[in-house]
């Protein structure tokens, strides 16, 4: 029963470091997620940090359009970028996951 317990608890240690890994490997994944038009490019890491807005000159001169492209274009980056993180992790967390019934559900 220990030898059990104390296998687990060393997998647990494992997946832990290893989920940790994963962590600091999304701050090199960069995504790209341009408007429909290409107009404007955002560079995202999987880790949601933003690391470069390209913006054409068509876009300089309104405003409001600019805006409405930067916050539309970055909210699909972001939701991109989560999509990736949450995968990676979901995948190393069920990896290190003792066999319990029931649980895959929480790793869907």
């Amino acid at each position: 029963m220990f030898g059990d317990m104390m296998g687990m608890m060393g997998k647990l240690k494992e997946t832990q470091a290893k989920v940790e890994a994963t962590k600091k490997r999304m701050d090199s994944v960069s995504l790209e997620e341009k408007s429909a038009d290409g107009l404007l490019s955002v560079t995202i890491t999987a880790n949601r940090v933003l690391k470069d807005i390209t913006i054409s000159d068509a876009l300089l001169g309104d405003k409001e359009q600019l805006e409405d492209y930067l916050i539309l274009t970055i909210n699909k980056a972001i939701a991109q970028a989560t999509s990736v993180n949450e995968t990676e992790l979901a995948a190393v967390a069920k990896e290190g996951m003792p066999n319990i019934p029931g649980m895959d559900a929480f790793f869907k």
